[in-house]
């Protein structure tokens, strides 16, 4: 049973239902098994919980 976890800044239920959708029929169609085994946790975390280039994500560029 395939688990993927993605990790994120806050999105809509909208967009995460597409996405989980999206990764559920990637791994249907390349193992060829059925969506039902396919786990998609979702981690959000808000601007200020994370950083890139040495930088807090909430700084801006």
């Amino acid at each position: 049973m395939p688990i993927v976890t993605v990790q994120q800044g806050p999105r809509t239920v909208e967009l995460k239902r597409e996405l989980v959708r999206r990764i559920t029929d990637a791994f249907v169609d390349a193992y060829q098994i059925p969506a039902e085994t396919v786990q998609v946790w979702i981690q959000e975390f808000t601007p200020d919980s994370w950083g890139a280039a040495g930088r807090l994500t909430a700084d801006g560029k």
